[in-house]
């Protein structure tokens, strides 16, 4: 097991700052003229701007399982706002706290980013040979990491502030203005152009020592990939960077550099354990602490497994809450199940708790003994056995108890230690086949190729031979391969945080909402009382996040993003 070590908090002194959050408190700002005088203290502060994907705000919680849950495959658990439903069911404000601390998480971790280039900027040029070559990596890696923070800002914010060095930041708030969303992205599309020059792909990476969990090349060009896909959709919908998408996902396709892993369940094997696999993985956040102290500057632990995993009660590390649920007419319609083995991994009809035979705790026990899901989704099942399915089925992809060996268990009712995927090669092979078909009109052999290659490894066959049992049939439309596309892309990626922000890109997302009601309501009676989030999702307001408003108030020339005024 491999684990991400950080070094923020021992190597950095923290600055206190005043205005806004844009301008936040800072864990990478030292005292530039006394630090970084080599490239291994570079790295030790290039970590630092690493650590920021383990905040609740960001990656730890909030932009991996907490905002993304709303779709047409899943749900919050229960049937009302309450508490903790209030987000997953759209039912929040420009108050909300949750929004304001991703708000700031993300444009501290760009702070740190952009201090940390500064500051090699100054520096690099006084490094011998040695230390140069590592930290021109370092650079393009930070340059990476800015990359993706501001586009988590951009396509969940949509209008916000470019920020581009430290003395931006302490201006005052009423200079603040936001940019435009097309100049945001070609911010990022230069710093990815940027990284993919300067960094090796992970396996012929022979100047880091250890590259786990760090920036490639093929990571560059993933994420750029998947930003000239977005970039492409709503809300820009320039429709010319589907061309960009394709020949950027092109160039690590036919690199050979990267491949899919032969067993789809490998994947959460390893994620689970720690075990850094750069074949498929591109980008993964790391997660892990022996111990939770409950100081969250010690402790960089997510919440992946916990929320948004197995519903358990008496296991070892005390509760999982399961707070995810799946949406089993998701699982009714998904097409070819018997033979597409992702199906019986990605959802659990079960749940560990008290055996009512034995008395045992934390053991795995049925969801309902008169019926499986099987007998649930069809549409002559009897409502009490569909009432039992609609807010009991949970992922299974992230299940502590079949796949957290004991050295990586974290004994806590909340955190964990299992890494979380951000973005990995099947996405991008479904990104690229998905690219040439808008780009094209129509799907070409390269599409067809990779779309199969990742339906053959989900259905356990050999990735790069032909099988009609998998393969989708030549001479489609272009109509009817783009709805294969966003099928795959629910089968291949259910739960891991792509689905809602995949269906704002193609612009459906208000329309795939009510479609999901009224699909729950035709299967089962009572089943739009526990798809609350219908009740509250609206159109050209839910595509985006409200800019917060504490934000609003000190920022004088922001405006609200449309629905939230």
């Amino acid at each position: 097991m491999k684990n991400f070590k950080y070094y923020l908090y021992t190597l950095a002194c923290a600055i206190t700052v005043s205005s806004c959050s844009l301008d936040e408190t800072s864990y990478t700002e030292i005292e530039k003229t006394n630090y970084m005088k080599n490239a291994k203290e570079a790295e030790n502060v290039l970590l630092g701007v690493y650590r920021n994907m383990v905040k609740d705000g960001i990656y730890g919680f909030h932009l991996s399982m907490y905002f993304t849950i709303p779709s047409d495959i899943a749900k919050v658990q229960g049937n009302s706002t309450d508490g903790l439903r209030l987000i997953p069911s759209n039912a929040y404000t420009s108050s909300q706290t949750e929004i304001a601390t991703t708000w700031a998480n993300l444009y501290s971790a760009i702070y740190d980013a952009n201090n940390f280039i500064e500051t090699l900027q100054q520096r690099i040029g006084d490094y011998d040979e040695k230390n140069y070559k590592p930290a021109a990596i370092y650079m393009a890696e930070a340059r990476c990491l800015r990359a993706l923070y501001y586009f988590e800002l951009v396509r969940w914010f949509g209008n916000v502030a470019l920020i581009t060095n430290t003395a931006q930041s302490h201006l005052h708030p009423s200079t603040f203005t936001q940019a435009d969303p097309v100049d945001v992205y070609k911010f990022i599309e230069a710093d990815l152009k940027y990284a993919i020059e300067n960094l090796p792909y992970a396996l012929d990476d022979h100047i880091r020592s250890d590259n786990s969990f760090r920036f490639s090349k093929g990571a560059a060009l993933g994420l750029l990939s998947k930003v000239y896909a977005t970039w492409a959709g709503y809300p820009i919908h320039d429709t010319s960077k589907w061309e960009d998408a394709a020949k950027t996902a092109k160039i690590l396709v036919e690199s050979g550099k990267h491949h899919l892993l032969n067993d789809y369940e490998q994947l959460w094997k390893n994620t689970c354990n720690g075990i850094w696999n750069e074949a498929e993985s591109l980008i993964e956040v790391s997660f892990y602490a022996p111990t939770v102290t409950g100081v969250s500057a010690n402790d960089p632990c997510g919440r992946i497994g916990k929320w948004n995993g197995v519903q358990a009660n008496g296991i070892r590390s005390v509760r999982n809450a399961g707070n995810w649920r799946v949406i089993p007419t998701f699982l009714r319609d998904w097409k070819e199940r018997q033979n597409d083995r992702r199906w019986g991994l990605s959802f659990a009809d079960y749940k560990y708790g008290k055996s009512t035979d034995t008395g045992e705790n934390g053991v795995k026990i049925a969801i309902n003994n008169s019926g499986n899901i099987e007998d649930a989704i069809l549409d002559d099942a009897k409502d009490g056995l569909k009432k039992s399915y609609i807010d009991n089925v949970c992922p299974q992809k992230w299940d502590t108890e079949k796949y957290v060996s004991s050295a990586n268990y974290l004994i806590d009712a909340n955190l964990s230690n299992i890494n979380w995927y951000i973005l990995r090669y099947a996405d991008v092979l479904l990104l690229y086949a998905e690219a040439l078909n808008e780009w094209k009109q129509g799907p070409t052999e390269e599409a067809y190729r990779a779309i199969n290659m990742v339906r053959r490894r989900g259905f356990g066959l050999p990735v790069e031979t032909d099988n009609p049992r998998s393969d989708l049939s030549t001479g489609m439309s272009y109509k009817d391969f783009q709805s294969a596309v966003r099928n795959e892309r629910a089968y291949e990626l259910a739960f891991e945080g792509h689905r809602r922000q995949d269906l704002v890109r193609w612009g459906i997302y208000y329309e795939s909402i009510r479609q999901t009601a009224q699909d729950l309501v035709n299967w089962y009676s009572g089943g739009d009382g526990f798809y609350v989030c219908v009740d509250y999702t609206k159109k050209n307001k839910n595509e985006l996040l409200p800019i917060p408003q504490q934000e609003m108030d000190i920022c004088t020339q922001f405006e609200q993003n449309p629905g939230w005024k």
